[in-house]
């Protein structure tokens, strides 16, 4: 069978082929595993993959991972992977965690304006845009069964005890660029971040045997 793949935009492949997989550490690599497993698993039944990227305010982190991790099921070409993202509460997604994800080479394009705007972020010139707006994660947008509820902050994972619908829980928590808002570092913070969260996904998919 022949399987194609959706190319990545060159910006995207660039920063993917400049990430510090040195950092992270084997203690990190066995938070990520259980991620992992539940696609390798999915993949091995051949059945769909989805993953819902779970955080207090659906602005930032859960944004970021949402994003990330569908390039990189496209970048090594697992097929059927669709990810999502929610929080405990809906806000917006935050301008910096956009504009972060613009200058590592996504293409996003507001769609609709107000206090949540949505937006499409294409990360390849074939590829399905994903809807970025900020929601409650069991929003009528998100998967309602059969997925893997992947806790970006420590603060949703200790306040949702239960997420209805989850096959799996799993906690990747990430430490939040929200505290360096209005301050000299926040741009170097938001895409230090953003690489991380690249970097421990692009790991996480390298694990996958098709």
């Amino acid at each position: 069978m022949i399987t194609t793949q959706t190319s990545l935009f060159s910006e995207i492949e660039n920063v993917i082929k400049g990430l510090n997989f040195a950092s992270i550490t084997e203690e990190r690599k066995t938070v990520l595993q259980p991620l992992a497993d539940f696609i390798q698993t999915k993949v091995s039944n051949q059945q769909e993959i989805r993953i819902n990227f779970i955080c207090t305010h659906n602005s930032r982190r859960s944004h970021l991972s949402q994003v990330w991790a569908q390039a990189m099921a496209s970048y090594f070409n697992v097929k059927n992977v669709f990810c999502y993202s929610g929080g405990t509460e809906a806000t917006a997604l935050f301008p910096m965690a956009a504009e972060t994800l613009k200058n590592q080479g996504f293409q996003i394009k507001t769609i609709s304006e107000g206090k949540n705007p949505v937006h499409s972020i294409k990360y390849g010139e074939n590829a399905h845009p994903i809807i970025g707006f900020s929601k409650k994660l069991d929003d009528d947008f998100n998967p309602k069964s059969g997925f893997a509820a992947i806790m970006t902050c420590s603060q949703a994972d200790g306040g949702c005890p239960f997420i209805a619908g989850a096959e799996k829980r799993i906690p990747i928590t990430f430490e939040d660029p929200k505290a360096f808002d209005n301050t000299p570092q926040q741009a170097e913070k938001y895409q230090e971040r953003s690489l991380q969260i690249a970097a421990e996904l692009f790991y996480v998919f390298s694990q996958v045997n098709l």
